[in-house]
């Protein structure tokens, strides 16, 4: 369980958490019992106010609930679902706070490359990458609207095409994208 903890927690910045928050997180998730501020203090070995603000991250990530258990003035807390609602609930909350924002940013800068002097072909490279990353945000509200047992065999299904593409590619020699003049990078 301490592996996991601490791999969880050293991940937490490639993830966008503090370590000490994705280590309330790991340790949540592994416990088969809500756990109270007190226990995470004490198990994690963090300061009171560390597992303090780790907690409001998480709720705002929407990744633990908090509960209270009568006769008792304490929180508890548990991790939301699963893996899977783990993730969901990150990609989620990552989108807002950042992918939402460049769409924005992006629809703007199109406009106004529109009105001034940008040139064409910056202004067509901004273009295709709005529209490229339109089509992925689309891509991903079809997906998160499935129900999960559809999402997991889109995943599984995506891996399987994942792998035929590549074997394709590979057999063929093949590393420019079609329909544009650019190499795209060999997998290695």
């Amino acid at each position: 369980m301490q592996a996991f903890i601490r791999h969880w927690g050293d991940m937490g910045s490639k993830w966008g958490l503090n370590r000490s928050v994705a280590q309330i997180h790991a340790l949540l998730h592994l416990s088969p019992e809500p756990l109270t501020a007190e226990d995470l203090v004490k198990e994690l070995n963090l300061a009171r106010s560390n597992v303090s603000t780790g907690l409001k991250e998480l709720q705002s990530w929407r990744l633990i609930e908090p509960s209270r258990r009568e006769g008792d003035r304490r929180e508890y807390f548990t991790a939301l679902g699963d893996i899977h609602d783990a993730a969901a609930a990150v990609i989620a909350a990552r989108r807002e706070r950042e992918f939402v924002p460049t769409l924005t940013a992006l629809r703007e800068i199109e406009e106004s490359a529109e009105q001034d002097d940008t040139p064409a072909d910056v202004r067509a490279r901004i273009s295709e990458t709005l529209n490229s990353l339109q089509n992925l945000d689309r891509w991903y509200a079809d997906l998160n609207a499935l129900p999960r047992i559809k999402q997991l065999s889109v995943l599984k299904i995506g891996a399987r095409i994942g792998s035929l593409i590549s074997d394709r590619s590979a057999s063929s020699g093949s590393h420019y994208d079609k329909g544009s003049k650019r190499r795209r990078p060999r997998n290695r």
